[in-house]
């Protein structure tokens, strides 16, 4: 009964959601093979995929911790259980499980839930599961649990009390045992029985049901025929019960994967008159815990990546999962008056959303503003550029500085283009025209054009446009010249240092729609001519690769809030007068998905 409506749940939750392949992960650190064979038949009865990563027995609770954790961060694992020896079971292996991922509800996370009462949030432990549907009909019965311990001990207890029964515990080295067997109109034994407490202490008639880890390969002989015991009946149950535990698990993951509306706690402002220095409003409010505003706002905890208390990178498996969510509207603020350099743009845009924010409690509207990345080097200049007075992004420093360093790894990503084209012209004018070390299965079908054409790019000097960046206002790099080191064999020619921001890498950066696109954009980039005429690309010079690598955190957008707590994306920030201007594509189609149909971004 109990895996047929399991069946029938997961066959329900399977047609509604057709590329659903729900997975439970059972650990084992011993050669109990009986146990892990009813795993799979009763997974196979229900529709389950359950994998079994078999440790050595003599495996460390270190080396299992390790494998949990492994398995927590496995998007395609929605379930996960540990069969271990007694030894084994610690509350810190229990509670390495994630609490979404605890099947068998054993975490300090779960069990608290359990004991509130949260019925919803939580999983009852199968093994307590299956005493509880042994004992169907409990009135007027008194129940004693012997050898409980842990939290299946404790979450058996505390649904018996649930259910109104009297029930007493005790351990077997207890010296009030034989009294309390004799009382006991149920007896259930969570761990072995010592042989040194007879039988004969239970008295006829009381049913015996056996829940410890070995019950599967036990066996007990309570010894009358008036005793009904069902010791070997528990461990079979159990199992079942932690199929069923993983539909329900399922079940909860599938309505965690949906768009959920903001549950957004602003923050209250204490306007001063006068009205103080932007730093000083700044440092005067507390922020919210950037996790709190990232669940207040439905994004998952494995989908962002934290910064400190205040910033975290947001990542794009959100756009996989929301997919089908309905996109918000899309307001374009334009024709703002900047009435001076103390109220640049974003003033007038946060002041916008903030109030906007304000009123969720009343209707469904929802704002998220997507803002540039500001440069250092204008910074130093102009001052911040994190807002200003009662409307702006905080905290202020970490907004104005280095934020999670995705400006440094343009610079990085774009310096090292920069070396390599310099580093090609001079590896082929100090080498003759054989190949450059690359071995090719049939050379002889090359003419010699096509071999000077595949061993050398010819790249013309004069027509290079890829220049150095950093991020500091230094006039004295304009203009600069390269190559006066002897170790250059006379390779000498002028080049400039161009700010950070104005680097392609940063137009690409905005204009990116994924980690693929990102890295496509990235081969395409010119960066000269050859002596043809021919345009040379960073692809040509077999850079690609490591130029994604070193933007694949660059292109998370950042998650921030306004002094009111309402959250803004910082992400990309381009020239306007050499690119296209825009904000970040990635951070708009992500805020579109979070603020849901009705919102706004």
């Amino acid at each position: 009964k109990i895996t047929e409506n399991a069946r029938k749940s997961l066959a329900s939750l399977k047609r509604e959601n057709p590329q659903l392949e729900p997975t439970l992960a059972i650990i084992q650190a011993h050669n109990d093979d009986l146990k892990q064979e009813i795993n799979n038949n009763f997974a196979k009865e229900v529709g389950l995929r359950v994998i079994h990563i078999c440790l050595p027995e003599g495996s460390s609770k270190d080396e299992i911790v390790d494998e949990i954790l492994r398995l927590n961060e496995d998007p395609k694992v929605q379930g996960l259980a540990v069969d271990l020896p007694e030894r084994l079971y610690s509350s810190e292996i229990l509670n390495a499980v994630k609490p979404e991922k605890d099947v068998d509800g054993l975490s300090d996370v779960n069990l608290g839930r359990l004991v509130r009462g949260d019925a919803y949030d939580c999983l009852v432990p199968p093994t307590v599961c299956a005493v509880m549907e042994l004992l169907e009909d409990l009135g007027g019965k008194t129940v004693l649990v012997v050898g409980a311990s842990g939290a299946v001990g404790a979450a058996l207890q505390c649904l018996l009390q649930r259910e109104g029964v009297a029930t007493l515990s005790c351990r077997w080295k207890a010296p009030q045992l034989q009294t309390k067997l004799h009382h006991a109109d149920v007896v259930v034994v969570c761990s072995t029985k010592p042989d040194d407490v007879p039988v004969s202490w239970i008295k006829p008639g009381t049913t015996v049901i056996s829940c410890s880890r070995n019950s599967l390969s036990e066996k007990h002989d309570y010894g009358r025929q008036n005793n009904h015991a069902a010791e070997n009946a528990v461990g079979s149950l159990a199992i079942a019960m932690r199929m069923q535990n993983m539909v329900k698990n399922m079940e909860r993951w599938i309505l965690s994967q949906q768009y959920r509306k903001w549950d957004l706690r602003c923050l209250k402002l204490q306007p001063l008159s006068p009205v103080p220095s932007d730093i000083e409003i700044s440092r005067a409010q507390s922020p919210k815990a950037v996790d709190v505003l990232a669940k207040e706002i439905g994004l998952l905890t494995d989908e962002i990546e934290i910064y400190g208390q205040t910033k975290a990178k947001v990542r794009l498996s959100l756009l996989e999962r929301l997919k089908d969510q309905p996109d918000g509207k899309y307001v374009l603020v334009a024709g703002l008056l900047v009435l001076g350099a103390s109220q640049p743009r974003l003033v007038h845009v946060s002041a916008l959303i903030s109030p906007l924010n304000l009123c969720v409690g009343y209707s469904e509207l929802l704002c998220l503003y997507p803002e540039r990345q500001w440069e250092r080097s204008t910074q130093s200049g102009k001052g911040g550029a994190a807002g200003g007075g009662y409307a702006q992004v905080i905290p202020m420093e970490e907004f104005n500085l280095h934020l999670t360093g995705d400006i440094h790894a343009i610079t990085a990503a774009n310096n090292l283009l920069a070396a390599a084209i310099d580093a090609r012209i001079l590896h082929e004018n100090t080498q003759s025209d054989k190949r450059l070390g690359i071995n090719k299965t049939d050379p002889g079908t090359l003419t010699e054009e096509e071999i000077c054409r595949f061993a050398r790019l010819d790249i013309d000097p004069s027509t290079i446009t890829w220049q150095r960046v950093v991020d500091t206002n230094d006039r004295f790099l304009r203009k600069i010249t390269v190559g006066q080191a002897n170790t250059e064999k006379g390779f000498v020619r002028q080049a400039q240092f161009d700010i950070a921001v104005a680097s392609e890498i940063m137009a690409i950066l905005a204009l990116t729609t994924s980690l693929q696109d990102m890295k496509e954009r990235l081969g395409k980039m010119v960066v000269a001519n050859d002596k043809k005429g021919e345009p040379v690309t960073a692809e040509d010079l077999g850079v690609t690769g490591a130029l994604a690598v070193l933007m694949k955190d660059a292109i998370k957008p950042t998650l921030m809030q306004t002094l009111e707590g309402t959250p803004v994306f910082v992400h990309a920030g381009p020239f306007a007068n050499i690119a296209h201007g825009n904000s970040s594509v990635l951070a708009d189609k992500i805020a579109l998905k979070l603020v849901g149909e009705k919102g706004f971004v």
